[in-house]
């Protein structure tokens, strides 16, 4: 029989001081119309809003804003049966799209005072505070792979990379970081 243990396993992440991996977690892509989405993140006690490009937290749950209509929504790993049957009772009857893509993705986390730096090695977008604050979050690319990028505290951005890519990109990050880090 094929040992599974290493499948059970999050992604190689290459060592570096800057980059970790983050622990596994839940994540459901919602797709709907504004009533939808404010309903939706209602029954998961996060505030809904427009804001484009915004993401919202509350209590480890987060929603992340992809398009006018859809939403990343993450929460811990063991959340996952309690956040489809709040979403199922919130949802009923409405014309939404609600896709489990936990497995799909991983997530890691660059960390420290030249994690700008480090990010634009590979990613086109202008991370300074000022055009990318705290709360932003936003799909783009980085070293030729998609992400979602979330900028969760001045010096702290959130990745979500599909897992195949995660070894790639930690080893891009890795060798980024050496240049950086004394």
């Amino acid at each position: 029989m094929r040992d599974l243990s290493a499948a059970r396993q999050g992604p190689y992440v290459a060592a570096s001081p800057l980059v970790r991996p983050l622990p596994p977690m839940t994540r459901l892509l919602l797709r709907g119309g504004s009533d939808t989405l404010a309903a939706a993140l209602a029954a998961l006690g996060l505030p809904f809003t427009e804001a484009a490009c915004r993401a919202v937290s509350e209590s480890g749950r987060s929603a992340l804003w992809l398009g006018p209509d859809e939403r990343l929504l993450l929460a811990p790993q063991r959340q996952l049966i309690e956040l489809t049957q709040l979403l199922r009772e919130a949802l009923g009857g409405r014309a939404h799209s609600l896709v489990d893509v936990t497995h799909r993705q991983c997530a890691l986390e660059v960390r420290g005072p030249q994690a700008e730096v480090l990010l634009n090695c590979g990613c086109p977008l202008d991370l300074d505070p000022g055009a990318f604050p705290v709360g932003m979050c936003t799909r783009t690319v980085l070293a030729k792979a998609e992400v979602v990028l979330w900028r969760t505290a001045e010096h702290s951005f959130h990745l979500e990379v599909w897992r195949s890519f995660a070894a790639y990109l930690s080893k891009i990050l890795a060798l980024a970081a050496r240049e950086l880090t004394p």
